[in-house]
């Protein structure tokens, strides 16, 4: 068994970001929007605002008061997306309930839309659009297998969850890298037994524990992407860490697996969006 460390993923992103930054003379800049002050949207937001930080892009945070109400939010996020100085925008969500998720994401600009929210950037992920913004989650899981040396074409994948923002794009950058895909999920039936034929098991279904050794055959490669909280209060994954370990040749651990290597994907596309965007004028 091998430990996959998402920091080491992450370093040898920022050197690339960081030679590109020297190269082209372009700084970047993240606004990161954010309604109310969910746990979980700060803990983000500070690693963001530090990764952007060390690679020396601006950004800036936009917080508003959880009770805003609809016309102010979107008038208040038209701003921001109007704004030439901005290349990406980062919405956290969920919203509150009084807000219109739908509407606001219907406005972002696609060209800003760093985190893959908008319909637009979706299609480009489903279709094999090398340009395409995929959401940044699913783009650190393919960051961390590639840093890893991990060769997808004819693998066999499998991945337990099928949200938007994990399950559904990764399979398709994985099928567009010629790995045969299943998508797994709380109606599959007998789902050890599709989890044991994978050579990559990808677990982001939010379940803590729910993989456990029964799932994984000898040598599959694992990818633990969910953030749970034990009964003791501690940070663990959607895998049973003890019981899998054993049997798979690399393992992402929970805390410093793919988490750690958000940041850096999402400070990947800023740059990105900031270039295309100095294309333009």
């Amino acid at each position: 068994m091998s430990l996959l460390r998402g920091r080491d993923a992450a370093d040898e992103l920022c050197r690339t970001l960081k030679e590109k930054t020297a190269a082209t003379g372009c700084r970047p800049c993240l606004a990161i929007v954010r309604v109310g002050e969910r746990p979980d949207d700060l803990s983000y937001e500070r690693a963001a605002v530090k990764r952007m930080s060390a690679l020396d892009f601006d950004c800036r945070v936009f917080a508003f008061p959880a009770e805003i109400g609809q016309e102010e939010f979107l008038a208040e996020f038209q701003k921001i997306n109007a704004d030439p100085s901005v290349h990406g925008i980062l919405l956290f969500r969920p919203l509150p309930k009084q807000l219109d998720e739908a509407a606001v994401v219907a406005v972002l600009d696609p060209a800003k839309d760093v985190d893959g929210l908008c319909r637009e950037n979706l299609a480009k992920v489903f279709a094999g659009d090398p340009e395409a913004f995929a959401p940044c989650t699913a783009a650190a899981v393919m960051a961390v297998l590639d840093y890893a040396g991990v060769e997808l074409k004819g693998c066999r994948s499998v991945i337990v969850g099928r949200s938007l923002v994990v399950g559904k794009p990764l399979a398709m950058l994985m099928l567009n890298r010629d790995a045969t895909v299943t998508i797994c999920h709380s109606k599959t039936r007998d789902l050890p037994a599709i989890c044991r034929q994978a050579d990559i098991l990808v677990a982001c279904v939010g379940r803590a524990g729910l993989i456990t050794g029964d799932f994984v055959r000898e040598g599959a490669v694992v990818i633990d992407v969910g953030i749970n909280v034990d009964d003791q209060g501690k940070l663990c994954g959607d895998v049973d860490f003890t019981s899998v370990e054993p049997k798979a040749s690399l393992i992402t651990p929970v805390p410093g697996g793919v988490g750690t290597v958000t940041t850096s994907v999402l400070a990947a596309q800023v740059m990105q969006a900031a270039l295309r965007a100095v294309l333009k004028k």
